[in-house]
């Protein structure tokens, strides 16, 4: 298919198998996470999310299911980066009274990359007509910003305070 003879449609498929990717790799990467804080608190939260990403990728899987799609991942070289990032920086500070700093803003970074593509993905949903995928993508984003809020109280009631 030429550049010229792509679609939305086909817009919309490309960023739903780059998120699906993305979903899978956190998913990998937050059994990992979980072990890396001292903050029990924020292992508890890393332990949630597992258990939403794994409704996340559930509900993805329905979306493909939707348009006639086998569920399956574009590598997403972003999370990759991301990822990569979080565990130097994981490397870098292990021990020290920043580390849960750093792991919080590590995994902000990953909210927001996914805050991001949800966003969108549901604004296009909505525009191809696609009302399930619309609901299902949101779903997906309030759990992301719910995160990304729980990781700022967790980071503001004790944690940066210790790293300072």
């Amino acid at each position: 298919m030429a550049a010229s003879d792509k679609t939305l449609d086909d817009l919309f498929v490309d960023m739903l198998k780059d998120v699906y990717s993305a979903e899978k790799q956190i998913l990998a990467a937050l059994g990992k996470m979980t072990k890396m804080p001292d903050s029990e608190k924020l292992a508890l939260a890393f332990d949630t999310h597992r258990a939403e990403t794994e409704g996340q990728i559930e509900r993805l899987e329905q979306i493909f299911a939707s348009v006639g799609k086998p569920p399956q991942g574009k590598t997403c070289a972003a999370m990759q980066g991301i990822l990569q990032e979080a565990n130097e920086m994981a490397e870098e500070f292990k021990g020290s009274d920043a580390l849960d700093a750093g792991i919080i803003a590590s995994a902000q970074a990953i909210e927001h990359y996914e805050i991001t593509r949800y966003g969108t993905l549901k604004s296009w949903a909505l525009e191809l007509g696609m009302q399930d995928a619309a609901r299902l993508l949101e779903r997906n984003l309030q759990e992301e910003k719910k995160t990304d809020q729980l990781l700022t109280k967790v980071a503001e009631e004790r944690i940066n305070a210790r790293a300072a």
